[in-house]
Parts: structure tokens; C-alpha cells; sequence
């Protein structure tokens, strides 16, 4: 009876070392032992979180800032108005090229009223000239039967002459008349333009937030000179946020575009973020100058973009995160 017991003692032992060994084989012989575990394989990539930022500042514009009521960390809309400046010389100059094309106006006004006396004077010379062709050809019928002198006739002959000049001169400025229609009118076009200029930049007197975001950084204060190009506030919008993390060369093949995926982060710990994966790099990154080895080869990284819905805005540019992926066939 005690060799029984202590053979069944033996192989219990066996048995309980075996099954303790079996989880410290290797993946590929546990897999052949014991099965395919079940599931797909998964890999964890960390990262940081990233977000859209825009550097905004004035354009056009120099002139002291008089408005700026917001401050860091405060949440805009798209088309708030985050700053003004001093607008009053710009004021200025849009009233003084208003009266510039009031005066163009008057000045087409003005044209088109010689115009239509010309074209008058130009219709009185050519009656005037019929006239005077009239005369001569009398004065010249005469002359044949001496019924009048050739005085008389040569003056008919000169008043003909001043008329035909008379048309030809009044039928010029007529033209010059026209001319000067297309110039104001050419004005009036300039005029125009130079208050639709001045509309334009007053409107850049105002800072406008060109999207919904969180304020991240301001870098002015009122009664500082805002100049073209110098940063007024960094905004970020939180409701496209990404997450930038690496994956290794040897899983490329195993992950794919507009894959979904999951993100946790320890500042919300339990709490599982959506996503999916919106860019994968086609160049390795981190890779040595000169490849010598098996071993360098397959330790290069590509760079992935993880877009994540963040409608609460909990997740913040620059928050650690992790994310979750899981391992599709390769080639498939």
C-alpha cells in the first residue's frame, strides 16, 4: 500500500510539473500542445495625443490691440471674435476712398452730359455746313451770269471752309468726349475696388476664431502693437484629435487602414476611447545610417496616425495614451 501511495504521489507531481512547464514554452509549441488560443493577437502601442493647432495673428493689419477678452484654456466657437485693434485710421481711409468714388460718379455724370452736347453741336455743324454748301453753289451760279461779284462768291466759299472745320473739330472733341467717358468710367472701376480694398482690411481688425477650439496659448496683451505674422493666440481643436505612435516593422503587415482600434489612457483609467487608424507611414523611421544586420532590419518602426472621437474633449494635446490593436493575418 505505502509503494502505491507514494506512485501515485510520484506521478501527480510529474503531472503538476508538466502543466506548470507547459506555460513557459515557447508561443509556437504551446500553440501545437494546447491549441490556438482563442482570440486574434493584439499588440500595444503608447503614444501621445495630438491635435490641430492654428497660430493665429493679425493679417494686414499694424495697429495697437484695444480688445482681447479671452484668455488661456477658455473654449471658443468658430467666428468668435477673439481680439481687436485700433481701427480708426482704416476707418479713415475707407471714408476718404468713399468720397473718391462719389466723385467718380459725377465725374461719369459729368462726361456723359459733354457727350450729349457735343454730339449736338456736331448735328447744329453739319446743318450749318449744308447751309453753307448751299450758298456757295448759288453764289458760284450767279458768278456764271455776273449776277453777283466775285467777292461775294469768295466769301461764300470761305464760310463753307470755316463750317467743314468747324464739323471736323466739333466731331473730334466728340470723340475726345468718349475717350474720357471710358477714362471715368475706368475711375469709377478703380474707386471702386480700392473701397472694396478698405472693406477688406477692416474686416482684419477683428482676430475671428477660424474654428471651434480650446484656447492653448495667448501671447499678446492689450496695448501691444499687433503686426502681420506676430502670434496672438494658439488654438486647438479637441474635436479631431489623433494619437502619434509607432508599430514594428515586423507587424506592418498585419495592420491596416481604417482599422478600428481601442485607446485607454491613465488620466481616465477603466475608461476605452474609439478609434481607427488613419495613416500608416511608408518610410521607416529611427532607422540606422547602414542596415548591417538581421537584427537592425527588423527593428525598424513606421509611424501610425490613430484619429479618436472626442466629443467631451477629455483628451488633451500632449496626454499620454495607449492603444490597442488587433493583429490581422499577414497579406490578407
Amino acid at each position: 500500500m505505502a509503494k502505491i501511495s507514494r506512485k501515485r504521489l510520484v506521478t501527480a507531481a510529474v503531472i503538476v510539473m508538466i502543466l506548470a512547464g507547459g506555460f513557459l514554452l515557447e508561443k509556437p509549441l504551446r500553440k501545437l500542445l494546447f491549441g490556438p488560443s482563442s482570440g486574434p493577437e493584439t499588440i500595444t502601442v503608447s503614444g501621445n495625443i495630438e491635435a490641430h493647432q492654428s497660430v493665429l495673428s493679425f493679417t494686414q493689419i499694424q495697429a495697437p490691440i484695444v480688445y482681447l477678452p479671452f484668455d488661456e484654456g477658455q473654449y471658443v466657437k468658430a467666428g468668435t471674435v477673439l481680439a481687436r485693434v485700433d481701427d480708426r485710421y482704416y476707418l479713415q481711409q475707407l471714408q476718404i476712398d468713399r468720397s473718391i468714388l462719389n466723385v467718380a460718379r459725377v465725374q461719369i455724370a459729368v462726361v456723359k452730359n459733354n457727350l450729349a452736347a457735343s454730339v449736338s453741336t456736331v448735328a447744329s455743324d453739319r446743318f450749318d455746313l449744308q447751309q453753307k454748301l448751299r450758298d456757295l453753289d448759288r453764289d458760284e451760279a450767279q458768278l456764271r451770269y455776273g449776277a453777283v461779284s466775285r467777292q461775294v462768291y469768295d466769301q461764300a466759299r470761305t464760310a463753307k471752309d470755316q463750317a467743314a472745320a468747324t464739323l471736323a473739330r466739333d466731331q473730334a472733341l466728340v470723340q475726345v468726349t468718349r475717350e474720357n467717358i471710358r477714362l471715368a468710367r475706368a475711375n469709377l472701376a478703380a474707386a471702386r475696388a480700392r473701397v472694396r480694398l478698405d472693406q477688406v482690411t477692416l474686416s482684419y481688425t477683428s482676430l475671428q476664431a477660424p474654428f471651434s477650439g480650446v484656447l492653448a496659448v495667448r501671447e499678446a496683451e492689450p496695448g501691444e502693437l499687433a503686426a502681420p505674422g506676430v502670434a496672438i493666440f494658439t488654438l486647438d481643436d479637441l474635436d479631431h484629435v489623433w494619437l502619434r505612435a509607432y508599430i514594428n516593422e515586423t507587424n506592418l503587415g498585419q495592420v491596416r487602414l481604417g482599422e478600428p482600434v481601442t485607446v485607454t489612457t491613465d488620466t481616465y483609467p477603466g475608461k476605452v476611447y474609439h478609434g481607427r487608424i488613419a495613416f500608416i507611414s511608408s518610410q521607416a523611421e529611427f532607422t540606422p545610417k547602414t542596415v548591417q544586420t538581421h537584427a537592425e532590419r527588423v527593428s525598424l518602426v513606421y509611424r501610425i496616425r490613430i484619429d479618436i472621437a472626442n466629443p467631451t474633449h477629455e483628451l488633451l494635446p500632449g496626454m499620454p495614451a495607449d492603444s490597442t490593436i488587433a493583429l490581422l493575418p499577414a497579406g490578407k
